[in-house]
């Protein structure tokens, strides 16, 4: 009697963590979702609620690293402006409140797909990106 009791310990504990981990989950998503859903298709404020207001965007430019503040990135998104870009989740890593995130986004008219790497922690409830640095290729010609 005493094992099926530890038996039925252990599968509940087991349970509370599939179904704590399968929150964070769709929390990181849906924050993942409002930054590649709301560049697309115009939504600022999708984006906005996405990133951390701190946030900033960095890259490589000339052998340099290049800064873009993240209110000037987020102020070049017109209302209701849809871009062609198409994005995907590739990966999501997380552990207690800190994540990390890989993103792919196809720009056809630039002919090129970008690769964003982000952080993400879990602020104030809710899961924010914080930092965010991505690279580009070409099309192949």
């Amino acid at each position: 009697m005493k094992k099926k009791r530890i038996a039925c310990l252990v599968l509940l504990v087991l349970g509370l963590q599939l179904i704590s981990a399968q929150t964070e989950l769709e929390g990181i998503t849906s924050t993942l979702m409002d930054y590649i859903e709301g560049t697309a298709n115009g939504e600022p404020d999708r984006v906005k609620r996405a990133f951390h207001p701190e946030l900033n965007l960095y890259s490589i430019r000339n052998d340099s690293v290049n800064v873009w503040y993240g209110q000037d990135y987020t102020g070049g998104i017109s209302d209701g402006k849809k871009s062609n870009r198409i994005g995907r989740i590739v990966s999501i890593d997380y552990e207690n409140d800190a994540a990390m995130a890989k993103i792919e986004i196809l720009m056809p008219n630039a002919k090129r797909v970008y690769t964003d790497y982000l952080m993400l922690l879990k602020y104030q409830g809710r899961w924010t990106i914080i930092h965010k640095s991505y690279t580009y290729v070409n099309y192949p010609e």
